[in-house]
């Protein structure tokens, strides 16, 4: 779930010990998990409700709790953003279509702890443009998170997403970020998707951020639904979002969803 604001009583990095590391894993694995099991059902004529019970069943099956579900008064436990929605979309009655891109967004409570995890799912015949955005997308997640270490800075990851996302000729969306996480869903520092290297605060070890690269096809600008969290891209041209989360280590990051 990307972060939309900043919260001043966030400020310090929150720094794990072996035994909450070992919970995080934990609880990575019951989403890693779940999302692959959503993304399985992600069919033409499913429902966009269908998705989110599934999710939900899953991730209580397995102990754990949907971090989604009542953050901030949110309805379900997994968004699901589809074509110009780009995050936060509510699920319901809408029927997933053929070329449709969804985006499943999940997040998982484990022993006090949340990750938080995202992936865009192709559905039947999609616009060859759509899946070029996809695998740009996904391509800027992995390249972001092949350089965490701890002592590099935000600024960092934010130029190594903006870099591989522009050079093809796609848009980051601007005010969307990723964050933060650990005892709380979003905490310091904001991990933005255009930055400078070199800048923002340095990472040290046994810390855990999002990293979530949100793209468009024409438009860094972005457009609040009237259902008041549903975000899509302002021009309506269509949207990919991919998101791991990422414990940082002296040498290299551990993907842990």
């Amino acid at each position: 779930m990307a972060i939309l604001y900043y919260n001043p009583l966030m400020s310090r990095f929150q720094i794990f010990s072996a035994e909450e590391i070992l919970s995080l894993r934990k609880g990575g694995a019951i989403l890693r998990e779940c999302l692959k099991e959503v993304a399985r059902h992600t069919v033409e004529g499913v429902t966009t409700a269908d998705l989110n019970r599934i999710a939900e069943a899953f991730i209580r099956a397995r102990g754990g709790t949907p971090a989604f579900l009542g953050y901030h008064d949110y309805p379900a436990s997994l968004c699901v953003s589809i074509n110009e929605e780009s995050v936060h979309g509510i699920p319901g009655p809408r029927k997933i279509a053929d070329g449709d891109i969804v985006s499943l967004d999940c997040g998982v409570l484990f022993d006090g702890l949340n990750t938080d995890a995202c992936i865009s799912v192709l559905v039947g015949n999609v616009d060859p443009a759509v899946r070029k955005l996809s695998e740009v997308t996904e391509r800027a997640l992995a390249a972001a998170c092949a350089i965490v270490r701890a002592g590099i800075r935000v600024g960092d990851i934010s130029a190594c997403i903006q870099e591989t996302v522009e050079s093809q000729g796609f848009f980051c969306l601007h005010g969307l970020t990723g964050h933060g996480l650990g005892t709380h869903l979003h905490q310091f520092p904001d991990i933005p998707n255009l930055g400078e290297k070199g800048t923002g605060p340095v990472l040290p070890p046994n810390t855990l951020i999002a990293i979530e690269p949100i793209t468009s096809i024409g438009t860094r600008n972005i457009r609040q639904e009237d259902d008041g969290w549903t975000i899509s891209s302002a021009d309506d041209t269509p949207a990919a979002h991919f998101e791991h989360t990422i414990l940082v280590l002296p040498e290299r990051g551990e993907i842990i969803v």
